[in-house]
């Protein structure tokens, strides 16, 4: 799963989102200064962007439930880290699954130094996934106000995958399944179909308005300042 998020392939179901994630983080990325900075992965699961911070001099951190983790989440959500020890928290694809954002955040406060920044990545459209919770999904101005709210205040919002585009990859997710399910063809055709309604979703996004496809994305990768300043 790590190589597929950083270089997702055109036959997958989901590779539209996948390139745009990677594309939106590398371009944050490329706007911070990290040598020689610690950098935590909250809900880092088999830490795919590891190797994206280290490349860039920063330390790497992954925390997450079980043992699998460089850090290990307790149950109830908090960090067996100390107030103001990171200097960047990355958080992809992980807030849709947070039961409680209040904790969730509040430890990203607590653990930023001041001035730190938080790089996070969530659901404005997508289907229902859990790992193993999926409790909400965001409009781009509910997001920026929840973040808000929680002291955070973006600098940067990425829309990833206007709604045109979006539709396409649910519905080609939704044949992809029944096809895979056809013995020895299925999984054949399905990579074929995956790679033509792919490039007709890149079409889609294309052509949609900037003004509709900032308000209305699959995924919302934003880029904040921490309540510390």
């Amino acid at each position: 799963m790590s190589a597929r998020r950083l270089k997702p392939r055109v036959w997958d179901t989901d590779w539209l989102m996948l390139r745009g994630i990677t594309a939106a983080l590398t371009s944050c990325l490329d706007q911070l200064d990290l040598a020689g900075k610690q950098v935590l992965d909250f809900g880092c699961g088999d830490m795919p962007y590891r190797g994206t911070i280290e490349a860039r001099g920063a330390s790497y951190v992954g925390a997450d439930f079980g043992d699998g983790a460089m850090v290990r989440i307790a149950s109830c959500g908090t960090l067996p880290l100390p107030d103001d020890s990171v200097d960047m928290v990355l958080s992809v694809q992980v807030l849709e699954h947070v039961a409680d954002l209040d904790v969730y955040l509040g430890e990203i406060a607590r653990v930023l130094k001041s001035g730190g920044r938080l790089l996070l990545s969530t659901h404005g459209t997508w289907l229902y996934h859990p790992h193993p919770q999926d409790h909400r999904r965001w409009t781009r101005t509910g997001l920026v106000l929840d973040l808000g709210t929680r002291g955070f205040i973006a600098s940067r919002i990425d829309s990833i995958v206007g709604p045109l585009a979006t539709t396409t990859m649910i519905r080609l997710t939704g044949m992809a399944f029944f096809l895979r399910r056809i013995p020895i063809a299925g999984g054949l055709i399905a990579g074929v179909l995956a790679i033509l309604m792919n490039a007709r979703g890149l079409i889609e996004d294309k052509i949609t308005p900037v003004i509709i496809r900032s308000y209305n994305a699959s995924v919302f990768m934003t880029l904040c300042t921490g309540p510390k300043g």
